[in-house]
């Protein structure tokens, strides 16, 4: 189904985008530890020719991040009618240092449905103290989510342990998957009715321009990983005038949106499994369960039909173990303790250390909560989906003959835009030729993210360079330890400077070092790997 197109290197650069001066910021004082307080409030915008509103930034650090600023804006709900209800977005910022500005750089962790608002602290900590001095980075969390207001939350608990089998096996657990994904979009329906409708890219892309306005600046630079490359690319289409610099890292396709792309993310999905299922195979004496790729996998699809029938500790069945190992097809740091609690679980039946890893990975709280409510209402009203389940039952059971992994998990993950309450919209056509030179990066083995979305964003942004991690398997390449691919970010952050090449790609690093297991010689926590996984989350 996936397609592995060549990539070559080239030496070749150009330069886009300048310095602008801007008087530089106070330095912020360190904040009490904790997480980020509640933003301070801004003025309200009158409409779409007001003058911008003015932000309150107030102190908001944390113990990792003590530079962080928090403030709010209110924006429009419904962009067509800007006097009318506001609600309240929140943001974070780490202002610059260095003398002369370049001015914000907006993040976003893509999702839909993740918080932006630690990423800034970590994109200013992560990024060359010299270029990060440069640059306001501005976190923010989009409409709906974390702690801009209103925060959806449609179903509390929808993830709670033990769901039915999400592999269909007999009509009554098909049903039983059904009436969860009908439920949760009544009642997502219900609770945000007057919501629901402005609830999309293109209206989060809106935002992005008050936000831009009420910096007080022509301009942006943006930073998005994952969705946020859709969302970034969307905004340029709609203000191309206003991008200065733009970076995608892991990026859709947005040919593919919504419901074509979850299927391509399956196939995905399942071959990033069976390289865990290789990588333990090639680490058999530390885990013993076969040299053999195919015959670990065997025991692995064995301990799912065994947890199916009895959960481990009332808490893991199958499909709260697909949403356990669902994590290591995003980033292999992951793999060592996933593969250490099926070790223990296949040679001594013990239950501990595979339901600490779901708790540590595959459990939902709150938070996701509210994620999985914004991540349905943008993506089942940005496209159009089937409305009939036959097509959902027939395609996905054809894609479940070739990649079984994550085929009808992730179908259930996104069944409830079958019967979402809202109509769709048209997907972006994000074809683009009035930009400067974007920076797209993208590694070969992505799951969440394939490959080919790279390629289609790279030839669809006219001027854009793309930079490959060749072999490289994990979701957010950049700012996670790989060198090659955080040296050409830096230098574009810096100068504007892309790499030119004459092949697909135009400039090729090779893959960040797989993980080594718990406890040998060489393994490593990879700190700065797991800190930008753990704010970019799954699903995105």
């Amino acid at each position: 189904m996936r397609t592995r197109a060549a990539v070559l290197c080239g030496a070749a650069v150009v330069v886009a985008g300048s310095l602008t001066a801007v008087p530089a910021g106070a330095n912020p004082r360190h904040a009490a530890t904790g997480a980020p307080a509640a933003p301070a409030t801004a003025t309200a915008l009158s409409g779409p020719a007001a003058s911008a509103a003015k932000l309150t930034w107030k102190e908001c650090g944390t113990t990792d991040y003590p530079a962080l600023q928090c403030a709010s804006l209110q924006v429009p709900l419904d962009h067509a009618h800007p006097q009318g209800r506001q609600i309240t977005l929140a943001l974070s910022r780490v202002p610059h240092t260095a003398a002369t500005s370049q001015g914000p750089l907006l993040v976003n962790p893509g999702g839909p449905g993740g918080s932006g608002l630690s990423l800034a602290g970590f994109v200013a900590s992560a990024l060359p103290e010299a270029v990060a001095a440069q640059y306001d980075v501005i976190g923010f969390d989009p409409r709906g989510v974390g702690r801009s207001t209103p925060a959806l939350d449609c179903r509390p608990g929808h993830f709670d342990a033990v769901r039915p089998d999400s592999v269909p096996g007999t009509p009554t657990i098909e049903r039983a998957n059904l009436t969860r994904v009908r439920v949760f979009a009544a009642d997502c329906g219900k609770k945000y009715a007057d919501v629901l409708p402005h609830i999309d890219t293109v209206s989060t892309a809106r935002d992005l321009d008050l936000i831009r306005r009420a910096l007080g600046t022509q301009r942006i630079n943006y930073l998005g990983y994952s969705y946020g490359t859709y969302l970034g690319a969307v905004y340029a289409k709609l203000y191309p005038e206003r991008v200065r610099r733009l970076v995608l890292d892991s990026i859709v396709d947005p040919t593919g949106v919504w419901y074509e792309d979850n299927l391509t993310q399956d196939h995905a999905f399942n071959d990033r499994h069976r390289a865990l299922m290789a990588w333990i195979a090639e680490h058999d004496s530390v885990y013993r369960l076969g040299t053999d790729p195919a015959a670990v996998e065997a025991k692995w699809y064995a301990m799912r039909a065994a947890l199916a029938a009895k959960p481990a500790g009332g808490k893991v069945g199958a499909a709260e173990l697909e949403d356990t190992f669902m994590p290591g097809g995003y980033y292999d740091g992951y793999w060592p303790p996933l593969a250490e609690a099926f070790a223990a679980y296949v040679h001594d039946k013990k239950i501990g250390p595979l339901v600490a890893a779901y708790e540590d990975f595959g459990a939902a709280d709150g938070s996701d909560d509210n994620g999985f409510s914004v991540y349905s209402a943008v993506q089942c009203r940005d496209a159009t989906w089937p409305r009939d389940w036959n097509r959902w039952h027939r395609d996905t059971w054809a894609v479940y003959q070739k990649a079984p992994f994550m085929a009808w998990n992730n179908a259930w993950y996104n069944a409830s835009c079958a019967f979402w309450p809202t109509g769709t919209l048209r997907p972006v056509n994000v074809a683009n030729g009035k930009l400067p030179p974007a920076l797209l990066f993208q590694a070969t083995d992505d799951a969440a993210t394939p490959y080919e979305g790279g390629v289609t964003v790279h030839r669809l942004l006219g001027g854009s360079s793309l930079v490959v991690e060749q072999g490289g398997g994990n979701h957010g390449v950049t700012l996670s330890g790989n060198d090659c691919l955080d040296e050409h970010l830096a230098r574009y952050l810096t100068d504007g400077t892309v790499p030119r090449g004459g092949g697909t790609a135009d400039a090729v690093c090779s893959r960040t070092p797989g993980p080594e297991p718990l406890g040998t010689k060489g393994a490593s926590t990879a700190a700065r790997g797991s800190a930008l996984h753990g704010l970019l989350g799954f699903r995105g």
